[in-house]
């Protein structure tokens, strides 16, 4: 009998895309999944700084690093609606979700039992966000790079630099100039 391909879905706005995030996919990858969709949300409502094409970009460019020998396929795609539609497009048997604190348990164990009401054959998998990578949001660094604070620990360059370059471009277009 042979096995089915494990397909996951690790889902998020990633704006932008954080160590902490790619600690999720490059063990999620390494270790869960024989393809993993990292799947960028719209999300319109969290009013990301940065657009759907800006995120997909930048993430695609940062998991380009990851393949390898055993590692799993990654493909980066856009997504928006209703999560277990997309896992079911996807032909996913998994959500792979990261966890940094109690408080992110919370909201995921609600909508983990949510999810397993709309489809039961999509099991939710928790990784806990590795030690140094806990404190690390895209929300607080995008904070701390606006009001000049060094986050090379928390992103890639690249990443750092289109934060830059976004600032910038704010800060110009708020004067008027």
């Amino acid at each position: 009998m042979a096995l089915s391909e494990r397909v996951g879905i690790y889902p998020g706005t990633f704006d932008p895309i954080t160590n902490g995030h790619m600690d999720i996919i490059s063990r999620a990858a390494t270790h869960l999944c024989d393809r993993l969709v990292v799947s960028v949300a719209v999300n319109v409502g969290k009013g990301p700084l940065f657009s759907l094409e800006e995120r997909v970009a930048l993430v695609k460019a940062e998991v380009e690093a990851l393949t390898g020998p055993g590692a799993a396929e990654i493909e980066v795609k856009p997504f928006s609606g209703l999560l277990m539609h997309w896992a079911e497009e996807c032909g996913a048997s998994m959500i792979v979700r990261g966890l940094r604190a109690v408080s992110d348990f919370e909201y995921e164990f609600q909508m983990t039992g949510m999810n397993a009401r709309l489809n039961k054959e999509v099991e939710t998998v928790f990784l806990m966000s590795s030690e140094r990578h806990q404190f690390i949001s895209s929300r607080f660094v995008k904070e701390i790079r606006e009001l000049g604070g060094d986050i090379s620990q928390f992103v890639s360059p690249r990443v750092m630099q289109a934060l830059d370059q976004k600032f910038t471009h704010t800060r110009r277009a708020g004067h008027g100039d």
